[in-house]
């Protein structure tokens, strides 16, 4: 059976209703006797921060050279100057 308490006693209790959670227990917030959250501990590790993950995708782009990656940079960066780009040349891989 979870264990209930009012909106009031939860704040008030914070730490020790954490401490609860974390044992296993499940905590109901309750505002005017109605349940409207749960308490309860996180069975997973959360997902990491894009910063510890940096290079997930090493790897997973292929088919293009150094040299069209490169050709295509100069590409990308003439579009920050100028209006036009010319993408004559470069073909969609599949």
């Amino acid at each position: 059976m979870a264990k209930q308490v009012n909106i009031h006693a939860a704040k008030t209790h914070f730490s020790k209703l954490c401490e609860e959670a974390e044992a296993g227990a499940e905590i109901v917030i309750a505002r005017s006797g109605k349940p409207i959250l749960k308490l309860v501990r996180v069975e997973e590790e959360p997902t990491p921060a894009l910063k510890e993950d940096f290079g997930f995708a090493k790897g997973m782009i292929t088919g293009y050279s150094d040299e069209e990656f490169d050709a295509l940079d100069e590409v990308i960066w003439a579009g920050w100057y100028e209006d036009d780009i010319d993408f004559e040349g470069f073909e969609t891989k599949k």
